[in-house]
């Protein structure tokens, strides 16, 4: 049983539903627990294929009745492991579980930035770990930062990295519409990123950049989807900065991957990351891509290999790298064909499942 904060759209609950969907043809039998009431569309979809979804509203504060909840629910249901997502799933899961035979795994699927810890969890976590059968991150950045604010043991944390379905490519008609619904001139280089508006996501070096490399002579539109708390300061930083006609805010878009199929490098300025589903979306379709170091990034773009990977905040680098990559073909062709093999050798949804089949198999026995 998989125990979450909610199954609403986001990268954790994406390595949910492909672990779910993964093992869809095996015997090992999947539910989810949902610590909070809202379910999401993807949780709503699962539900409707015949996954057992239970979903609690926690209280504020800490909530005993929910350890409560979810120890009578794995004795009900006779749940074999736990799967905890997420630090406050895992503590809840953990507790719930203790004294049973219920196993537990933890996985830890990214960090805050500024990242830090406090002394309760470093006095708790040791002992929480103790009682946790196995440990995850989707990076080794993610595992050194909870051996560094959580104060866990990294010889028992192994790395699993997200692992997603390969996108298809859009068909080149459909690019061509989209091209031409956006406004974008045939001889453009499409520079983009899909990203919630976050601070975190760190929108406003990417445009800065951007106005870098325009002043700089590229030929470039810069293609933004998402949305979120940051509109209005990407709105106001657009305007600051004079390039209103060389960006497209195309807001929230439930499907994008017509947009990164457009997309000629994709872009990611991140202040902290786990490992990024849409940087692997767009590896899986052969996308070079530039990326800040920050978290699981230069675990996933071999710097020089399939993209860039530059200094975190660093506006003058991020230019320098999209302009690089924009301007020698050579390099360009290097990176798009390096990102599709590099993905399916280490990024594939198979690998995942896989990974994480060999824990299942070995706590079940």
């Amino acid at each position: 049983m998989h125990i979450t904060y909610d199954m609403r759209i986001g990268g954790t609950e994406m390595v949910i539903k492909n672990l779910i969907e993964g093992f869809a043809a095996t015997s090992v039998e999947m539910s989810i627990f949902c610590i909070e009431s809202t379910l999401g569309p993807w949780g709503e979809m699962l539900k409707q294929n015949g996954i057992q979804i239970t979903t609690h509203t926690r209280q504020p504060g800490f909530d005993k009745a929910l350890i409560k909840a979810i120890r009578a629910h794995i004795r009900q249901h006779k749940i074999n492991i736990i799967h905890c997502h997420q630090y406050t799933p895992w503590v809840y899961g953990v507790i719930a579980a203790a004294g049973l035979k219920t196993k537990v795994i933890f996985t830890e699927h990214g960090r805050f930035y500024p990242d830090f810890g406090t002394w309760k969890r470093k006095l708790v976590n040791p002992l929480l770990q103790i009682m946790t059968d196995s440990m995850t991150a989707i990076s080794a950045a993610t595992r050194q930062a909870l051996v560094t604010h959580e104060n866990l043991s990294a010889k028992k944390i192994s790395v699993i990295y997200n692992g997603i379905q390969a996108l298809l490519p859009a068909e080149q008609s459909s690019l061509s519409a989209l091209r031409e619904q956006l406004k974008i001139q045939p001889d453009a280089i499409v520079l983009g990123t899909i990203a919630r508006f976050d601070p975190i996501k760190n929108h406003l070096m990417m445009l800065s950049a951007f106005r870098d490399c325009l002043d700089s002579g590229l030929n470039a539109v810069l293609v933004i989807v998402g949305d979120g708390e940051m509109r209005s300061a990407i709105e106001q930083r657009i305007t600051e900065l004079g390039i209103t006609d060389a960006v497209r805010l195309t807001g929230y878009q439930p499907q994008p991957s017509q947009y990164l199929s457009l997309m000629d490098i994709f872009l990611l300025s991140s202040f902290s990351e786990g490992t990024s589903m849409t940087l692997l979306e767009a590896m899986s379709i052969s996308k070079p891509c530039v990326v800040t170091d920050a978290g699981g990034n230069k675990e996933v773009i071999g710097h020089n290999e399939n993209g860039l990977v530059v200094d975190n905040d660093d506006q003058t680098a991020f230019a320098l790298a999209i302009q690089q990559v924009a301007s020698d073909k050579a390099l360009y062709d290097k990176f798009a064909n390096a990102a599709r093999s590099r993905f399916a050798k280490r990024f594939s949804v198979t690998s995942m499942c896989d990974a994480f089949n060999s824990i299942y198999q070995r706590l079940a026995s």
